[in-house]
């Protein structure tokens, strides 16, 4: 074999290695090209804590939705009743135990908040299993259809939420550990932003272990890349689609906690709302990348509050120009894992 034969594929190699570490970048480039616009490094800290916060939450919530998509290519326009019925959930467990939520001891307010994610992640969970069976299953391969009968859903799970908690908005403040700032040099950064990073990124490594090292993980990778190969094989990868819908339900149950406390009240609307931008979210990151869908949360997270800050009209529609931009750039999403 000549030397240039065996070199040829190394050399065409680095330039898609490179391309690949790119999109890595984007999230400190954004931080630091907002850094000369603010008016002071104090403000721009406390809007990059805020920003990420956001994005972590949103990250929780559309993690699962593109696993979903990418496993089983449902464009489930319903997700966001989980979200909402996840926040609902917390203001039932957080308002019996009042007592905890309003002490100042954080172990008291911790042991309040881990109940309310644990009943929201198992509830959403469940009417997520139900939600697949009834509504999801007769139309697997129709997208049409599922856009009509998932959006009909979500219709429905709203009113169910209006019967049973009321149409009104109701306030879920934040336990009182978890209120105010903490110092940070001159900088002012909420407490409740620095828990929804921390927790964010727990989740974020937790799929990551489950994704890249464990055999289910390796099912769920194969089966989002090639279904047939897999099906192909002996693997009975329908099963792993419940599976996997019910912790996308999950997610989005534990992502409604933290977007409820994030804006510290909840209405029946509230999952159609943040649909809009997990969709944003999926869409920058490529369909079925959950590397993609971290670092497009993370994006959107920043960029709504740094235009929130500086060009509040800009903010209405800075995401959906963000995700014309990284489309103008990979047409299929900053980590594309499917040809679709």
């Amino acid at each position: 074999m000549s030397p240039s034969v065996a070199t040829a594929p190394a050399a065409d190699a680095l330039p898609q290695l490179v391309a690949d570490r790119i999109p890595l970048l984007l999230v400190p480039a954004l931080a630091l090209a907002a850094l000369p616009l603010m008016s002071s490094l104090s403000t721009w800290v406390t809007l990059t804590v805020a920003g990420l916060a956001m994005g972590m939450i949103i990250f929780i919530i559309a993690s699962g939705l593109t696993l979903v998509f990418g496993l089983m290519d449902v464009l489930n326009f319903g997700h966001g009743v989980f979200i909402a019925l996840g926040a609902y959930l917390a203001v039932s467990v957080l308002g019996a135990m009042s007592g905890w939520t309003g002490s100042e001891h954080l172990a008291l307010n911790l042991l309040a908040v881990l109940p309310a994610m644990l009943v929201a992640m198992a509830v959403a969970g469940g009417v997520g299993f139900a939600f697949e069976r009834v509504i999801i299953r007769p139309v697997y391969g129709q997208h049409l259809k599922q856009i009509m009968i998932t959006m009909g859903g979500m219709i429905v799970g709203e009113e169910l939420i209006k019967v049973i908690w009321g149409p009104q908005t109701i306030p879920l403040p934040l336990p009182a550990a978890f209120r105010g700032s903490l110092l940070l040099g001159d900088a002012a950064v909420e407490k409740y932003r620095l828990i929804a990073v921390v927790i964010g990124l727990a989740v974020f490594a937790a799929m990551f272990w489950v994704l890249s090292r464990t055999k289910v993980g390796l099912l769920i990778r194969a089966g989002v890349q090639d279904r047939e190969m897999v099906e192909s094989l002996g693997y009975r990868i329908r099963k792993l689609f419940v599976g996997v819908f019910v912790a996308g339900s999950a997610l989005a149950g534990l992502g409604g906690v933290m977007w409820g406390l994030y804006q510290q009240n909840v209405t029946p609307q509230m999952g159609a709302q943040v649909n809009v931008l997990i969709f944003i979210v999926i869409i920058i990151g490529g369909l079925g990348s959950v590397g993609g869908c971290f670092i497009g949360a993370l994006l959107v997270g920043l960029l709504a509050n740094y235009t929130g800050f500086l060009a509040p009209k800009v903010a209405l529609f800075s995401n959906i120009l963000l995700m014309v931009l990284i489309l103008l750039w990979r047409p299929q999403g900053i980590f594309p894992v499917a040809k679709r």
